[in-house]
């Protein structure tokens, strides 16, 4: 399976949806952009996509919610081990309260993968981030004070709230 994801106005995003009502188009929005995701066996219907392979799928995207973006730049010779990593801890978050869904993204181009997990709300992942289990599934990566051995440079989080059906009908 693929991902496909694009940025733009919420107004041309909200278009896009409209025209495609066979997929289940995810639109999320920051302080400074809306974003547009989805998933599909075809060709994408985004002008500028960003394309990726879904590596691990864990839980149901949903049309409400709170989304953190983990992107991190992997070396070529570093993909087997930092897909390894996500395969074996992928599990680690699923019962938690508040969690929707996980997808670790690949990317057909460039190497910055994505980690992308849905929560019911913003406290949900700040209650996640401060748990046991948040802390034994990343005890690997805050041991270590230098960067992992797959790093080809520093990661950065973008949380998005998602654009829920009666926002997107103001268009």
């Amino acid at each position: 399976m693929k991902a496909f994801m694009t940025n733009g106005t919420l107004d041309y995003l909200t278009r896009i949806d409209k025209q495609h009502p066979n997929l289940s188009l995810f639109l999320m929005y920051d302080q400074d952009n809306t974003l547009a995701y989805y998933e599909d066996e075809g060709p994408t219907i985004f002008d500028t996509p960003r394309e990726f392979e879904i590596i691990v799928s864990k839980g149901e995207l949903k049309n409400d919610g709170f989304v953190v973006m983990n992107n991190i730049p992997v070396t070529d010779e570093g993909k087997p081990i930092f897909e390894s990593q996500f395969k074996q801890r992928a599990g680690m978050i699923e019962d938690t309260p508040g969690f929707y869904a996980l997808r670790v993204l690949r990317p057909t181009r460039g190497n910055k993968y994505v980690v992308m997990v849905q929560w019911k709300d913003s406290q949900s992942y700040q209650e996640w981030k401060n748990s046991e289990a948040f802390s034994k599934s990343h005890s690997k990566t805050t041991k270590a004070k230098e960067k992992p051995s797959y790093s080809a440079g520093p990661s950065y989080a973008i949380n998005y709230h998602m654009v829920e059906d009666d926002e997107e009908d103001q268009f």
